[in-house]
């Protein structure tokens, strides 16, 4: 046998040993597992995607495609190591793909092997431009040659559309070889760009300035950029900072971290722009390369739920150690994809122990407040509620919300008085907030009072939000308690066409049509509601029984069974 025909042999065997999985099991055929892997990406199923493209490689171990499809599964699943084995015999039998180039590059990264990784970018064997332009810089780096890694650098920074991502690596790697008065300079000059002011960049800049003894200011750029309401992270720095110590520069620790870096930063700067499987592959290398890197791990799990993974999305959210600073927002997150999972009891478990573990922390019982509410644990949300607004030493804007919530609480438990306060509280902090003067207004509609107030906030919530069929159903039911049918009708029927198959707003309809006389169409309206009570959220609000009342003996005479007014049109001055 020829030796490059054994070297492809041994190789073919190297790699089915890779991709074994644990039970030994596979599919009946190549076909049949490359099409249902085709099927599970499609329907974004990562872990199948990547066990059945696995399965297919085994059958046919030279098919390009399914190579290149097995490796980018493998990488999303965050198995960089057998996305490398697939994309190194991809890459050997002489195909290109960029996938392949992406697993490789990781490898030489993490293996630290510079002199590889810069023979490999040179060779135009990279990820794509501007990654290859930071992973070479950073490989000099790492060889030790410094002066040509500041060169790269600054060639990179001279390319159009490059120079925010390049001055801010600069800067960072400067800091890294302790250098801090090159990497404030960089930091604090304007013309650099925007990556200096995202949260990982403030907290980097923050350490540099401690490390030049700069701590107030520090402590000012941290004002400047969160106000003085801090998550546990920012928090530490400012006590450390308020105390005279000097923080550490642990953004970058050598080299490979920079590489990290250069993925993490790339990823966040897609996340809002391109799709969470693309961005989603940037994110796993980065976790890859620096296993500690909590900002990855944490984009990592958030795109997982976005992209329906919820279980993958909680194990990830799950990879964040207990004594870090972010523990309670990867805990906050975990919750949110066990909710989207179905799994309720185990997502309240968590925020419960949450609050308990992190109780300075508004947003932790503001989060379990949303829970209980959408669960209808009204009381549980009135008190969660009431925690965290009661952790905040002065009242902002942002707080209104948090009125807002409690005070639909106050409103389901039968407590107005209560719910009125917190509703008007919340319009004192934000005065034109569309959902906070629709629900209030509403509500005094149902309760039949302050109606020409009533009509006033929804007039001025339907400004706001015209096309929102909640809202226009509020101002179509505001003018009907009032007794302006015929003006009500257009507005309720504009509510129908934006919400078609809400029962509540189909249930409106019927009523207005009925008090303008036109009960042919209200019945219809009727039945229409009746049809769509099993929709939505607003099903169990709608009285099903007193709708087919009205179908049997019409609206006038149930509205006299019920000793309510009846329908009465207003005078010409309303």
């Amino acid at each position: 046998m020829a030796q490059s025909s054994m070297k492809r042999l041994l190789g073919s065997a190297a790699l089915a040993l890779c991709l074994m999985a644990p039970g030994g099991a596979f599919a009946n055929s190549l076909a049949g597992d490359y099409l249902a892997g085709r099927q599970a990406s499609f329907e974004g199923d990562i872990q199948a995607a990547a066990s059945y493209y696995g399965q297919a490689v085994m059958f046919d171990p030279e098919n390009p495609v399914i190579l290149e499809r097995a490796a980018l599964a493998e990488i999303s699943l965050g198995d960089v190591e057998r996305a490398a084995a697939l994309a190194t015999k991809l890459v050997n039998d002489g195909h290109r793909s960029q996938v392949a180039q992406m697993a490789i590059v990781a490898q030489l990264a993490e293996a630290e092997d510079y002199d590889a990784l810069i023979v490999q970018v040179n060779d135009d064997l990279g990820v794509g431009p501007l990654v290859d332009g930071l992973l070479l810089a950073w490989s000099q780096l790492g060889t030790g040659d410094m002066s040509a890694a500041l060169v790269q650098f600054d060639d990179l920074s001279n390319q159009q559309g490059l120079r925010n991502f390049a001055m801010y690596h600069k800067a960072l790697a400067l800091a890294s070889v302790g250098d801090f008065e090159s990497s404030a300079a960089i930091l604090e000059d304007a013309g650099t760009g925007g990556m200096q002011l995202t949260r990982r960049g403030v907290m980097a800049h923050v350490e540099v300035l401690s490390q030049l003894d700069r701590n107030e200011d520090a402590l000012t750029l941290i004002e400047t950029a969160f106000g003085s309401e801090l998550d546990p992270g920012l928090s530490l720095m400012r006590d450390a900072l308020q105390a005279g110590d000097a923080i550490p520069f642990t953004h970058i620790r050598g080299a490979r971290d920079g590489l990290a870096e250069v993925f993490y930063t790339l990823a966040a700067a897609l996340a809002s722009e391109a799709n969470d499987e693309f961005t989603l592959l940037y994110t796993r290398v980065a976790e890859y390369l620096r296993p500690d890197h909590i900002d990855a791990i944490l984009l990592t799990a958030s795109l997982l739920d976005d992209m329906g993974q919820s279980d993958l999305a909680v194990k990830a959210y799950a990879e964040v150690p207990e004594d870090h600073p972010a523990y309670h927002a990867a805990e906050l997150g975990r919750a949110a994809a066990l909710r989207d999972s179905d799994k309720v009891d185990a997502a309240v478990e968590v925020l419960q122990r949450l609050a308990k573990t992190h109780a300075d922390q508004p947003i932790v019982h503001s989060t379990l407040g949303d829970t209980m509410r959408q669960l209808e644990r009204y009381q549980e949300a009135v008190d969660a509620y009431t925690q965290a607004l009661d952790l905040f030493e002065v009242e902002t804007q942002s707080q209104w919300f948090l009125h807002y919530a409690r005070a639909i609480g106050y409103e389901r438990l039968d407590r107005w008085d209560d719910a009125e306060a917190d509703f008007r509280a919340a319009l004192e902090l934000n005065p034109e907030q569309p959902q906070v003067l629709n629900y209030l207004g509403y509500s005094l509609v149902e309760k039949q009072i302050k109606l020409d107030e009533a009509l006033d906030m929804i007039e001025r919530a339907a400004a706001a939000r015209p096309d929102s069929g909640y809202i226009i159903d509020s101002l179509g039911w505001v003018l009907y308690r009032l007794g302006r049918y015929e003006e009500a009708v257009g507005h309720m029927e504009r509510a129908a066409e934006l919400m078609p198959v809400d029962p509540i707003v189909n249930d409106h309809l019927g009523d207005v049509y009925w008090a303008v006389g036109r009960k042919t169409e209200a019945r219809f309206q009727w039945r229409r509601a009746l049809s769509f009570v099993v929709y939505g959220s607003t099903a169990e609000e709608v009285n099903a029984e007193r709708i087919r009342a009205k179908l049997d003996v019409g609206l006038d005479q149930v509205l006299a069974e019920e000793g309510a007014p009846p329908l009465q049109v207003a005078n010409d001055d309303g």
